[in-house]
């Protein structure tokens, strides 16, 4: 069941990667478009690394959305 239309047109890898590095600023929210959380996680530091944990955990999955609730995947 793979349904390309609902696919983000941003790149995994870039995600993946800006959250690893720079996750506790929020970098990868930001570029998919998630400016509010991204705001959020800066101020936070990634929810004290918890909050990026878990997103690094998503984006791997393949279950991470951008702001137009499309899916990130490879």
């Amino acid at each position: 069941m793979s349904d390309q239309t609902s696919n983000s047109g941003k790149s995994f890898v870039s995600v993946l990667i800006l959250c690893i590095v720079l996750g506790w600023l929020g970098v990868h929210r930001f570029y998919v478009g998630k400016i509010g959380t991204g705001i959020i996680m800066l101020l936070t530091l990634g929810g004290l690394g918890i909050w990026t944990l878990i997103d690094i955990i998503v984006i791997a999955t393949q279950n991470f959305k951008d702001s137009d609730g499309m899916t990130i995947k490879a």
